[in-house]
């Protein structure tokens, strides 16, 4: 069952694509997906512009990649609970800067009720 706030994010995703599909019938070139970024442009990177700058592990460059450390942040692996602090507060930066959503307070609750363990 969906919660309130997964619903309202799902009306928000609905209706930016139904946003995009009509610029693109009224002869608007907007990109379907995004390109995504090679290994090279990745490399080049400042380690800053990672959630865990030591191990150069999930960049944090736009909304996509922000989602996607929050999906994958507990399965970094090899990092100390101070690390996650550290990164789990970048991530929350570069979240509100590209306005992503993070249902989750806390990186600890990303560790709660499903199949991620803490490591």
């Amino acid at each position: 069952m969906a919660t309130t706030k997964q619903k309202e994010a799902a009306r928000r995703n609905i209706k930016k694509a139904r946003d995009a599909q009509s610029a693109r019938a009224h002869g608007q070139s907007v990109p379907r997906r995004a390109e995504g970024m090679s290994t090279a442009q990745e490399n080049r990177l400042d380690d800053k512009r990672f959630a865990f700058p030591e191990e150069r592990k999930e960049p944090i460059t736009d909304a996509a990649h922000v989602r996607n450390a929050v999906a994958r942040f507990d399965q970094v692996e090899g990092v100390t609970d101070d690390e996650r602090d550290q990164a789990w507060d970048r991530i929350l930066a570069a979240a509100e800067k590209f306005g992503v959503e993070v249902s989750a307070a806390d990186w600890r609750d990303l560790f709660k009720g499903g199949k991620a363990k803490k490591r």
